[in-house]
C-alpha cells in the first residue's frame, strides 16, 4: 500500500528552514500523534527542521485507515516522504516510532536513497531481542483496557469517557496490530550511529534490552538513561529535549566536517 496523499499530510505543522543542515523526522509510539513533539521545534537548536510524522488514523489523518503492519507503514512513508530525503536527516522514534523508523532506515538503504545521517531510538527494546509471545491487539475489550492501564499511556480522562475510547480504540488495537505482529528479519547492521534513550524505571524496556541496539550499527553507539517510566517522554520531557539537543549538535558537526 503506498499512499497518493499530499507529502505534507504527513507532518504536523510543518515550517520549512532552509538555513537548517539537518532534517529530524519524529515518529509516535502506539495509539500516539505527531502532536506528542507539537512544542520540539522552539527547544531544538535552529539548525535543525523538526518534521513530526502524522501516521494514518490520527491527528490531520485521522480520516485515513490505520496501518496494521509496519512493513507497509514503512513503505508508503519512503515514498510519502521522498521530496524530503534531498538533505541530511535524521530519525526520532519512541517505542513503536523507534522500531518503525528503523525498519525506515533499512528500506532506505535497500533502495539505495541517502540514509539517515543518525538514528535516535527511544523506550524500545532492539529490534533483535524477543518481545511477548501473546498479542494484546485482539484482547476483549476489558482485558485490553487493563492493558492499557497497565502501560499508562493512555490519559485516565480518555480511558475514563465513553465516546472518546469508541473513537480511540480502531487505532489502538491497529497500533497494538502492527507492534504483535512485527517480527525483526537479520541484515546488516546499519551504519549511521544510533544513541538510544530510555527509563530508568521503565519496567517494559529495561536498560539491557536497550543495549542490544550496539548490534544494529557499524558506528558509535550511544545509551542514555532518564529518569522516568516508559513514558518519560513526557514526564522527563525538559531533560530529554536538553540532552537530545546537545546529540543533535555533535551530528550537525560531524555533518560540516
Amino acid at each position: 500500500m503506498v499512499s497518493s496523499r499530499p507529502t505534507k499530510s504527513w507532518l504536523l505543522n510543518y515550517r520549512p528552514n532552509p538555513h537548517a543542515s539537518l532534517r529530524l523526522f519524529c515518529f509516535p509510539y502506539a495509539g500516539g500523534s505527531a502532536g506528542a513533539y507539537r512544542s520540539w521545534p522552539s527547544a531544538l537548536p535552529l539548525s535543525v527542521e523538526v518534521c513530526p510524522v502524522e501516521l494514518p488514523g490520527r491527528g490531520s489523518q485521522i480520516q485515513q485507515q490505520p496501518f496494521t503492519r509496519i512493513t507497509q507503514l514503512v513503505d508508503a512513508l519512503a515514498e510519502a516522504l521522498l521530496p524530503f530525503w534531498d538533505k541530511p536527516y535524521a530519525f526520532f522514534g519512541h517505542s513503536m516510532g523507534a522500531i518503525i523508523s528503523f525498519e525506515l532506515a533499512r528500506l532506505l538503504r535497500a533502495q539505495g536513497r541517502r540514509e539517515p545521517s543518525h538514528l535516535f531510538v527511544s523506550g524500545c527494546r532492539a529490534p533483535q531481542i524477543p518481545g511477548k509471545t501473546n498479542s494484546t491487539y485482539n484482547l476483549p475489550l476489558p482485558e485490553f483496557l487493563d492493558e492499557l492501564r497497565r502501560l499508562k499511556g493512555t490519559p485516565q480522562e480518555v480511558l475514563e469517557h465513553e465516546e472518546l475510547m469508541q473513537l480511540t480504540l480502531p487505532l489502538l488495537r491497529a497500533d497494538f496490530e502492527m507492534v504483535d505482529t512485527y517480527r525483526f528479519e537479520a541484515s546488516l547492521p546499519l551504519d549511521c550511529p544510533i544513541t538510544a534513550y530510555g527509563g530508568l524505571q521503565d519496567d517494559e524496556v529495561p536498560r539491557e534490552k536497550l543495549e542490544g541496539w550496539r548490534e544494529q550499527t557499524t558506528s558509535n553507539f550511544i545509551l542514555r538513561m532518564l529518569p522516568g517510566d516508559h513514558f518519560f517522554l513526557h514526564s522527563a520531557q525538559p531533560t530529554l529535549l536538553r540532552i537530545l539537543s546537545q546529540d543533535i549538535q555533535q551530528v550537525a558537526q560531524t555533518l560540516k566536517r
